[in-house]
């Protein structure tokens, strides 16, 4: 790594309450694949303007080295004021810069520019805007939600071209396949300030949850001295003054601290409201086809969903997952065939598009149905400011416009709503848009217990592995098929992932890494002695390398190390660089080995 592209010291920012961002640190260096992880409402999205020199903080610097070019993917990109989309991606574009590129970026993710922005889907604006981040080849790229919107064919697409980048990334996103395969540090913006590791996401979640049994153990003790010190208050004060005016005070400045403490922002409390046992037998659809202006859209399937089946529904954008929703659910009648629903049904939607939330609607009455400051819970009724704190809202947020809430907290919004009622059977349209990573492990920790059964769209690879029993694949105009298992054992049994409508979406330029060692599983089942080998020695070379690149960081961050040694300098961030590559390799190959060995073993 040679000098830090762009640097980010001691950021301040808040907005009268407590700090949003409270002395965070960032710096991205020529190469680096950064994942920007946090609770919604942390502040992610704030560090990222900030760091795109949008928005200026309160106090702290920003410091980016002469001649860098950045590009910024914001969550809700702005098209208005453009005649076409073509001329919405050139905008983005520089002086010298390539606008064939614009076009065959375009091209590659199913659009001709001459577009009208007004009519665009959310998708398409997604990818509208995608294109104007990557044509120009920024030296950085800060992407905030990238995946939102997009369905598989395009997430795949775009994993292969960020991977094969030259840019330095800064990535946010719910997605953890994504950002697992793409990242290679972690930043954690965690009360206000950035930790940061020298490993990808995979092991994120471990490194958190050791910080937070530290700070538990601190805290203890901290608790178990101020209790020692009141001790010595009430029995111990002697006559020496000086010496106890110094240790009461010692005292007032600890009970202070832990008084002062930030927490980590508490946890989502759901509880899915089940409803009464359904019949064995939920849906059951026989030679079932429909069709529009001529298309065929479903053609001749037939399906039986069973009491406790989660069936997750995969297939590109415009393949007709909504259309399919809506036969299975009863809402629209088949052009042919028949569709069966069974007895004692109580059905619950969760919808992604959130229209069913008029921006005007307070969250008080968007939780009660208005005019109550109860809400009925399974059966039950509880205090709205009560459930409202279960889905990390404060007491004041209980008379606010729904309009000015974040997605983050739409989509929590959304949850609460639906969460609330009684159900047996679940249709969850995109449930995974705009939530954290901890509220995303807290849904499917309650759909693993819920008795009932689930219909699932979602794009999210690691979601679908999580929940569904079963994949509907879309496989051609109007035809489905049905796969056991999660997404990942539907490319083992199909070899590959989900396929873009014919010239309509991109298409990935390789195969997806869990299709690789499925292939390779199915000609060799057996691992040889070489990759036994790998699989036992590449971990530990793994952590020496991250140690090592930690190491030859610390010494860069040296402000005076180039004016000293300026040959030092340029050896070390040469060793940096050549250090991640290989670093990069190694955990490439350990996961392809790892994917292999549980294929065959499985």
């Amino acid at each position: 790594m040679a000098a830090p592209l762009l640097t980010l010291r001691d950021i301040h920012l808040g907005y009268g309450g407590p700090p949003v961002i409270d002395g965070a640190e960032l710096v991205v260096g020529e190469g680096d694949r950064l994942c920007l992880v946090g609770r919604n409402g942390s502040g992610k999205s704030t560090l990222l303007k900030i760091a795109a020199g949008l928005i200026e903080p309160d106090r702290g610097e920003r410091v980016l080295q002469a001649g860098v070019t950045i590009r910024y993917l914001p969550q809700e990109p702005d098209l208005s004021g453009f005649a076409d989309v073509l001329a919405y991606v050139e905008a983005g574009l520089a002086p010298g810069d390539d606008h064939h590129r614009a076009r065959s970026l375009l091209e590659a993710l199913g659009m001709t520019g001459a577009e009208d922005p007004k009519s665009l889907s959310g998708g398409e604006i997604r990818r509208a805007a995608l294109a104007r981040t990557l044509a120009p080849e920024p030296d950085i790229l800060l992407l905030d939600e990238p995946t939102n919107h997009l369905d598989l064919p395009a997430i795949e697409w775009l994993e292969e071209e960020l991977r094969a980048s030259r840019s330095a990334l800064v990535l946010i996103s719910h997605d953890r396949r994504f950002l697992t395969a793409l990242s290679r540090a972690t930043v954690w913006l965690d009360r206000g300030t950035a930790r940061r590791t020298e490993r990808g996401f995979a092991a994120f979640e471990d490194w958190r949850d050791d910080v937070f049994e530290q700070e538990e153990k601190e805290r203890h003790k901290l608790d178990r001295k101020i209790v020692a010190e009141l001790d010595w208050l009430r029995h111990g004060v002697s006559g020496r003054r000086k010496r106890n005016m110094r240790r009461l005070g010692e005292l007032h400045t600890m009970r202070r601290a832990r008084r002062e403490e930030r927490k980590a922002v508490g946890t989502v409390k759901m509880a899915l409201g089940e409803g009464e046992t359904s019949g064995k037998t939920v849906v059951e659809a026989k030679h079932v086809s429909k069709g529009f202006d001529g298309r065929p859209i479903i053609t001749d399937l037939s399906l039986r969903l069973k009491r406790g089946d989660r069936l997750g529904i995969v297939g590109p954008n415009g393949a007709g997952k909504t259309t399919l929703i809506n036969l299975l659910t009863g809402a629209l009648a088949p052009d042919a065939g028949e569709v069966k629903l069974g007895t004692n049904l109580q059905m619950v939607t969760l919808d992604q598009k959130r229209e069913s939330l008029s921006p005007t609607t307070t969250l008080q009455d968007a939780l009660t149905g208005g005019g109550s400051d109860q809400v009925e819970v399974a059966g039950s009724y509880k205090h709205v400011i009560g459930y409202m704190k279960d889905f990390l809202f404060g007491p004041e947020q209980a008379r606010t416009p729904l309009g000015v809430l974040s997605g983050g907290e739409r989509g929590r919004v959304m949850l609460a709503r639906a969460l609330a009622k009684p159900s047996n059977l679940l249709v969850l349209d995109e449930p995974t848009n705009d939530l954290d990573l901890e509220t995303l492990d807290l849904l499917e920790e309650i759909l693993a217990d819920y008795t009932g059964t689930v219909l699932l769209v979602s794009h999210d690879r690691d979601f679908l592995d999580r929940i569904a029993t079963s994949i509907l694949a879309y496989e051609g105009p109007g035809r489905w098929i049905e796969y056991a298992g999660g997404y990942s054992d539907m490319v083992a049994q199909r070899g590959h992932g989900v396929a873009a409508r014919e010239g309509t979406a991109p298409t990935a330029t390789k195969s997806t890494l869990a299709a690789e060692p499925a292939a390779r599983a199915s000609a060799k089942r057996k691992l040889s002695f070489k990759e036994k080998h790998a699989l036992e020695t590449l971990p530990k070379r793994i952590e020496a390398l991250g140690s090592e690149i930690a190491g030859l960081q610390a010494k860069l961050a040296d402000g005076s190390l180039f004016a000293r040694d300026p040959a030092a300098f340029q050896k070390t961030a040469a060793r940096i660089e050549a250090a991640q590559g290989e670093l990069t390799a190694a955990e490439d190959e350990w996961l392809a080995l790892e994917m292999l060995r549980e294929e065959i073993e499985g």
